[in-house]
Parts: structure tokens; sequence; C-alpha cells
């Protein structure tokens, strides 16, 4: 995603989908792990979707 999209969030938009990012890193992790993960650049991704939209979540907070 964009850093637009998650500005256009609200707090609570952006704490679940925060929470959803990171199960998600959780689970590419695990198929690293377990030899399934074809496309490891899913990891780099979704860890810089997580520092967005903690950026943007740490700008509203501030606000």
């Amino acid at each position: 995603m964009k850093a637009s999209e998650f500005a256009a969030m609200s707090a609570e938009e952006l704490t679940k989908k925060i929470a959803d990012l990171k199960e998600e890193l959780f689970n590419l992790r695990f198929r690293l792990a377990t030899g399934q993960l074809d496309n490891v650049m899913q990891i780099t991704a979704v860890k810089r979707d997580i520092a967005r939209a903690m950026t943007a979540l740490t700008a509203k907070t501030k606000a």
C-alpha cells in the first residue's frame, strides 16, 4: 500500500491494519522456515507496509 492510503485511514483502522500485517509477517516467516515460500521479497514488502502504517499512526496521535 502507499503511504497516502495509510494517511487516509483512522487510528482504529491503522491499529487493525498493523495487527493484520504483523500476523501476515508471522505467516510468511513460518512459510520461509518450512521452505514453502517462493518469493522472499514478500517479507520485505510487508515489513515496509508495517513501517508505513506505524508512521501514519504516530503522525495521527501527535496531531
